[in-house]
């Protein structure tokens, strides 16, 4: 039997050998999105799934998939956990439960300032039954939203205004060469210096398996060069505006789609070099199954984070366009498991069984570094 909180859990361990038991990291609100990422997993008995806590306030509290956001009795529950913002880097809280049955176990967050977290879509679930199910994941999630989630609850999200661009004339060095440039700027604009040593800045698109550029926002200098690693799913580099994030402007880089096989152990790369330091702003044009961009799938290079065009409201502006506001399902609905096996169909009983999952002991260690920064450009 579950205890309702970890404090009070007694620590449960499978009969399954550990050698053949799978564990699945899932991140509880990464990147500052309202998701458990993945949304589900398919385990069997003995395997374990590790809650991993990402910055601000969330909980990991099972419930039903007839009341998504009510607490279950006797449920597990792992309490509220606070994050402080900049702790992405380094360690972070995580918790595991190991998995008894295939019985389906419904989860959500508790959180409900300033809105209702679940009522956002911010719901898990164990060994879901399939898609074409009356009480599949789609439909739990969906329930979570129509009960809980109102349009009055959804953050107000305004555009800045147009940034003012101002034509500016610096004299530029760079090795035994000098020269005159003209160029549009704005207040806080780096100036147009040649690097010294021109540097290659890696992205990892996807990174962790997560609907994530790492890092999202970068700072590069003229001759720099800017990679963009693809890891699993299907994800593309796209560039876009800041008042359209999700938007292609005409005349703008974009990689294409990018498939990745969950076993690849190399990686496909895309390369833009830095001809000037106006801020970029990019985005993964997948939607399916959901919008990866307005689930907060952008990225920046040399943004002005001192002004209103800042990264962080490059990706609130996204995720207000393209999010759950505009869709009955927000967030990445990665339809696999941490063994990356996509589309796989639970199995078992509709009814939530407490014994479905137990405790494990907690550990604090884990994960993914999430930095943030932000690039003219010019396809290699």
């Amino acid at each position: 039997m579950i205890r309702p909180s970890l404090r009070l859990a007694s620590f449960a361990l499978s009969a399954i050998p550990a050698v053949f038991a799978a564990n699945f990291d899932v991140a509880v609100g990464p990147n500052g999105n309202l998701v458990f990422y993945p949304e589900f997993v398919i385990a069997n008995p003995g395997d374990t799934v590790n809650f991993v806590f990402h910055p601000k306030n969330h909980s990991v509290t099972q419930s039903s998939f007839d009341a998504p956001c009510v607490p279950l009795e006797g449920g597990l529950d792992l309490g509220f956990v606070p994050v402080p913002v900049g702790s992405e880097g380094g360690p972070l809280p995580n918790w595991s439960v190991v998995v008894n049955d295939t019985n389906p176990v419904w989860i959500h967050c508790e959180q409900t300032q300033p809105v209702s977290h679940c009522g956002a879509g911010m719901v898990f679930a164990i060994n879901p039954p399939p898609a074409d199910s009356d009480h599949s994941f789609e439909a739990f999630k969906a329930k979570a939203i129509q009960i809980n989630g109102t349009a009055s609850m959804s953050p107000v999200v305004s555009t800045p205004p147009p940034q003012s661009w101002a034509e500016a004339t610096a004299t530029v060095t760079h090795d035994q060469s000098t020269w005159l440039t003209t160029y549009t700027s704005y207040e806080g604009t780096p100036e147009p210096t040649m690097a010294a040593q021109p540097i290659d800045h890696k992205i990892i698109v996807g990174d962790n398996k997560q609907l994530i550029y790492g890092p999202m926002n970068i700072s590069a200098s003229i001759g720099d060069t800017v990679t963009f690693e693809f890891h699993q799913k299907n994800h593309t580099a796209t560039q876009s505006s800041f008042s359209s994030p999700c938007v292609a402007v005409d005349g703008g880089f974009n990689s294409g789609f990018m498939p990745v096989a969950d076993n690849a152990t190399e990686f496909p790369t895309f390369t833009i070099t830095i001809n000037d330091t106006q801020p970029i702003w990019g985005y993964c044009q997948q939607t399916v199954p959901v919008s990866h961009c307005g689930s907060g799938m952008v990225f920046s290079i040399n943004a002005v984070e001192s002004g209103p065009n800042n990264f962080a409201a490059f990706q609130a502006l996204a995720m207000a366009q393209n999010g759950p506001a505009n869709s009955a399902v927000n967030g990445g609905s990665s339809t696999g498991s941490g063994s990356g096996n996509d589309g796989a169909n639970g199995s078992g009983s509709n009814n939530n069984n407490n014994a479905a999952i137990s405790f494990q002991t907690p550990v604090h260690s884990v994960v993914v570094a999430l930095s943030a920064f932000a690039l003219g450009f010019s396809v290699l």
